[in-house]
């Protein structure tokens, strides 16, 4: 048994590589970790030894499935500022992320949900393997995409990043690549071969960076999403959830059928909150989808269902929630509208050290 870190740092040539070291637990972030990355990325930011970052996941299983969702659920019951503190510190990363001044690379080999696709989307690229899975679940555990979700998703091509948000649907390695979640694809035996070549090449273009990855990408097969992307432009587009549902129904297909069944499992609070949220971040910069998510979540962690959904899925494991409201007709517009309104002084700030908060 060892005291090994869940999450290790090393210079690599000119890479800083960052692994996430929590295989059995499939990666899955926690505040610590959280709290370990995003100061040695601002070190690196200033480090000429380091030309570009490359995250990557240990084991062979997940590259991160998402936040620690227990952890979050117990302690938003029993000490709520605590829980959101890690929503602050994560949220704050993935702008850091997004706006980092050197080239950010994330091998994306595994299961990535929810948190995991915070720390791989918003970076400069993401190489696909074959064990690639990417989902954004929330609306099944009374939540909804975050970790940028209202920016990523609405810009996926036509409404498949509304239709990935609002169903969770677990997503290959191909539709990964028409989504934009990966950039590349190369098979995960090659992986080590491809870091190799990136630690000793000058990473300072991210043009050359962009040429060694295209020299290892391979056909990742046929997409399925892009195949149904037809029907989902038809559906998806309609302006509420309801309507939505109505248009499944008319549809019939044996796609259809199945959608309308997935969306009938998911918490009805989460599906208009995350249709809202899709429909807003389409129209905001980055940040202010962060700042949008953080209010989102701030109420939801006041609510029931998040906690309900962990539950059902991660602690009874009965898969049965139980959803209050229950029926998308009990969620008022105007319920939905005051996850958006603004925390004042609560807001929030990029400004400052790693885990610093206002409030």
């Amino acid at each position: 048994m060892t005291d090994e870190a869940e999450v290790l740092f090393e210079k690599r040539g000119g890479l800083g590589v960052i692994t996430l070291n929590r295989p059995k637990a499939l990666n899955a972030l926690n505040q610590p970790m959280v709290l370990a990355i995003h100061p040695k990325m601002i070190e690196w930011a200033s480090d000429d030894e380091v030309q570009a970052v490359l995250i990557v996941g240990a084991g062979e299983k997940a590259f991160c499935a998402g936040g620690d969702i227990l952890w979050l659920r117990n302690n938003g019951l029993e000490n709520r500022p605590k829980a959101l503190s890690f929503y602050w510190d994560e949220y704050r990363l993935n702008q850091y992320i997004k706006h980092y001044p050197k080239p950010y690379i994330a091998f994306i080999d595994g299961i990535t949900m929810g948190g995991g696709c915070g720390l791989s989307v918003h970076g400069d690229f993401r190489v696909a393997t074959e064990r690639t899975m990417y989902a954004m679940p929330e609306t099944g555990i009374g939540l909804f995409p975050d970790v940028g979700g209202s920016y990523f998703m609405p810009r996926c091509p036509g409404e498949t990043g509304m239709y990935s948000a609002l169903t969770g649907d677990r997503l290959k390695s191909a539709d990964s690549l028409h989504l934009g979640i990966a950039t590349s694809y190369t098979p995960a035996a090659r992986l080590p071969d491809l870091q190799r070549v990136l630690e000793e090449a000058d990473l300072k273009d991210k043009d050359t960076i962009a040429g060694i990855l295209q020299s290892f990408h391979e056909d990742p097969g046929t997409s399925d999403i892009k195949l149904l992307e037809g029907q989902i432009d038809v559906v998806f587009r309609e302006d509420s959830v309801e309507a939505i549902l109505e248009t499944l129904k008319l549809n019939g297909s044996n796609w259809a059928l199945k959608t309308l069944d997935t969306l009938g499992k998911k918490s009805p609070t989460s599906l208009k909150l995350t249709f809202q949220q899709m429909r807003r971040g389409a129209q905001l910069n980055f940040d202010d989808c962060m700042r949008m998510e953080y209010r989102m979540v701030t109420r939801t962690m006041d609510g029931h269902d998040f906690y309900e959904g962990v539950r059902a899925v991660i602690v009874d494991k009965d898969n049965a929630p139980k959803w209050v409201p229950d029926s998308l007709s009990a969620v008022s517009d105007a319920e939905i509208d005051a996850y958006f309104e603004t925390l004042g002084n609560s807001d929030l700030h990029f400004e400052g050290a790693p885990g610093d908060r206002a409030n």
